[in-house]
C-alpha cells in the first residue's frame, strides 16, 4: 500500500483523503447536535391516573370509608384497584371512570359525590402503587425491570441510574428512546450529566442501549500487538487505537504510511476511503488524536522501505539454497559412472 497506489482512480473504487489540519477542522464544523431540541422542550404533564394503580382515598373524620379494612391493616390492603376498564368502585360515590383524571381531578370527583351523604367531606386521594405508565428498558443494563412513572418526573438520568450500564458489554455511543413511534439516538459519551437530568422521560417511552458485540477496529501491520479491538463510544480516536495496539514497532514501521481503510456497504455506487496519516513528525499525532475511527475500520502501519527489502531477501535466500542443492545434486547424478 503506497500513496501512488492509491491515487490511482482504480475506476473510482477507492478515494485517498489525507490526514490534514484542514481536513479535520472540516468534520468538527459539521458535527451534529447530539440531542433532538423536541427531547430537551419537553415537559411532562400531570400524573394521569390508569389501570393497575392503586389510591388510598382519605375521607377525613370517617375511618369507615377511608379504611373499611380495619385501621391496623397495612396501606394497600386499604387501597382501591383502578381495574382493566379505568374505573374504581368508593362506597357512596359509586363507579368512578378514573381513567385518565389527575389525582386532583379524581379527588374532585369523589367530593362532588360525597356531597349528598357526608356533610363537607374532606377527601384526599393518593397513588400508592403506581402500575399503569411504564417506561421499557432493554438491552446492555445490569436491571432491564419496567420504571414507573410517578406523580415525580423521571429524567433520563434517573432511569439509567436505576437501571445501571453494563458497561464491559455496552455501546454507550447509541442509546435509542422510543417515543410515540419515533426513535431518538443519544450518545451518552458526549453529553452531559446536567443534559440527561434535563431530558424527562414520557409514560410508554422505551430505552434500549446497544451491545458492542460487533463494534470493533483492526490494527494491522507494522505495529507491537496486531488485534481486533472494541470498543463502547464513538470517541476512539487513531491515537487511542495505535496506542492499544502497543504503538508502532520501531524497528520496522515506516511512521509515513499510516492508513485508515474505511469500506462501504456498496463499493459499485460509491467509492471506499482511505485516509493517510504522515506520522514521521510528533505533531502528527495531534491530528491522530482528533481524529475519530468507526466501528469496522482497518488502521494499516506499513513497513520502512528496509525492512520491506529484508524480508525480500529472507524469502529469496532459502530460494536460492534450493536452486543450489539442485544443482548440486544433478552434478552429482552426471558424475555418477
Amino acid at each position: 500500500m503506497s500513496e501512488s497506489a492509491l491515487s490511482n482512480p482504480d475506476k473510482g473504487r477507492v478515494q485517498l483523503v489525507q490526514i490534514t489540519p484542514e481536513w479535520i477542522q472540516s468534520q468538527q464544523e459539521v458535527r451534529p447536535s447530539p440531542i433532538a431540541p423536541e427531547l430537551l422542550s419537553y415537559r411532562p404533564e400531570s400524573y394521569r391516573i390508569g389501570p393497575g394503580d392503586m389510591l388510598y382515598i382519605t375521607v377525613w373524620d370517617h375511618p369507615e370509608l377511608t379504611a373499611p379494612a380495619g385501621s391496623q391493616q397495612q396501606t394497600s390492603a386499604n387501597s382501591r384497584l383502578v381495574r382493566s376498564d379505568g374505573t374504581l368502585f368508593y362506597p357512596y360515590a359509586g363507579i368512578i371512570h378514573a381513567q385518565g383524571m389527575t389525582v386532583d381531578e379524581l379527588r374532585d370527583a369523589i367530593t362532588s359525590k360525597l356531597t349528598k351523604f357526608v356533610p363537607n367531606p374532606q377527601v384526599d386521594v393518593a397513588v400508592t402503587s403506581y402500575g399503569s405508565q411504564l417506561i421499557t428498558l432493554q438491552g446492555a443494563f445490569n436491571r432491564t425491570d419496567p420504571q414507573q412513572a410517578t406523580t415525580v418526573p423521571l429524567t433520563l438520568a434517573q432511569a439509567i441510574g436505576t437501571a445501571s450500564i453494563d458497561l464491559g458489554h455496552a455501546d454507550l455511543s447509541n442509546l435509542v428512546l422510543t417515543r410515540d413511534g419515533q426513535d431518538y439516538h443519544i450518545d451518552l459519551n458526549t453529553i452531559s450529566k446536567a443534559t440527561e437530568q434535563s431530558i424527562f422521560l414520557k409514560p410508554g417511552d422505551r430505552l434500549f442501549l446497544g451491545y458492542n458485540d460487533d463494534k470493533e477496529i483492526y490494527v494491522m501491520g507494522e505495529v507491537m500487538r496486531p488485534q481486533a479491538i472494541p470498543f463502547r463510544t464513538d470517541d476512539l480516536t487513531l491515537t487511542q487505537a495505535l496506542g492499544r495496539a502497543g504503538g508502532l514497532d520501531p524497528v520496522t514501521s515506516s511512521g509515513k504510511s499510516v492508513y485508515v481503510i474505511r469500506g462501504v456497504k456498496n463499493l459499485a455506487a460509491e467509492p471506499a476511503t482511505v485516509f493517510h496519516l504522515n506520522a514521521r513528525s510528533p505533531a502528527a499525532f495531534a491530528l491522530a488524536d482528533d481524529f475519530r475511527v468507526r466501528a469496522g475500520d482497518v488502521v494499516w502501519v506499513g513497513a520502512a522501505a528496509i525492512t520491506q527489502w529484508g524480508r525480500f531477501l529472507s524469502q529469496l535466500v532459502p530460494l536460492s539454497s534450493l536452486v543450489g542443492n539442485a544443482a548440486f545434486a544433478k552434478e552429482q547424478i552426471n558424475a555418477t559412472p
